[in-house]
């Protein structure tokens, strides 16, 4: 019987389902914060007006399920858009935000499986299969899983329901803006910055000759996913932060 674990497309295979251990965490985290809510909390305001915190939830759940359509693509080789439309995802949001607190626990529970099971039956091959996303940005499905991470833990900040940027933890808050930052880098016209974190020794530089923007490693994290106004964070450029680039 052959040990298909010394195969290096089975180890490289492993070596990206390692990778949902924090999105797995995360996703706990989610839950936990969801399952507390009051039915009067999951109608109440969220850091992305004018959504509520039943859209945000919603959405989180719709997105883990968009996730798995790029994922179908990736395995079968088929082109499976990640949304019908974009009014259709509106609409899906939309029609599920007034549901009860439970629903929408179960909802998110249920998509998140469903998305976890999706990363682990993919081939050796198929984590690098180019997917496109509905933005238009091609991505591997290996670089789907901090997508996920993405998704689970700014728009947990988004419920405003006592997870902030401060609680991401500092490796996934890393990786989302490793991530963040790559997008930007496949895009034209950004302005060029620099971004120092002073707690993590994080940096990162878009183009040459802009300021930089140093501060707190979670406060920048809010404020390069349009959260934030700056708060926390300096810049070279006679101290006004700038506005952070489009992020998505």
């Amino acid at each position: 019987m052959t040990d298909d674990s010394q195969n290096p497309g089975v180890r490289a295979a492993l070596r990206h389902a390692d990778a949902l251990d924090p999105v797995n965490a995360s996703t706990d985290r989610f839950l936990r914060t969801v399952e507390a809510l009051t039915e009067a909390d999951a109608a109440g305001p969220t850091l992305i007006p004018p959504w509520t915190r039943g859209h945000v939830i919603t959405h989180v759940a719709r997105a883990a399920d968009s996730l798995c359509r790029l994922l179908t693509w990736a395995r079968t080789g088929v082109e499976t858009p990640q949304y019908a439309s974009m009014d259709a995802r509106a609409a899906e949001i939309e029609a599920g935000a007034g549901r009860p607190v439970a629903e929408l626990l179960a909802d998110s529970a249920e998509s998140a499986a469903r998305f976890d099971e999706a990363v682990r039956s993919l081939s050796p091959a198929a984590w690098e299969r180019p997917v496109r996303m509905r933005t238009g940005e091609l991505r591997t499905a290996a670089e789907l899983v901090p997508t996920r991470l993405r998704e689970l833990e700014v728009h947990h900040a988004d419920l405003a329901a006592g997870y902030t940027f401060d609680d991401v933890p500092p490796e996934a808050a890393r990786w989302i803006i490793d991530d963040l930052v790559a997008a930007q880098r496949r895009r034209s016209g950004v302005p060029p910055l620099r971004i120092e974190a002073t707690d993590t020794g994080l940096t990162h530089e878009l183009g040459s000759g802009g300021p930089t923007v140093s501060g707190p490693q979670a406060d920048l994290l809010g404020w390069l996913t349009g959260r934030t106004g700056g708060s926390g964070l300096t810049s070279s450029d006679s101290g006004a932060v700038p506005g952070a680039p489009y992020w998505i």
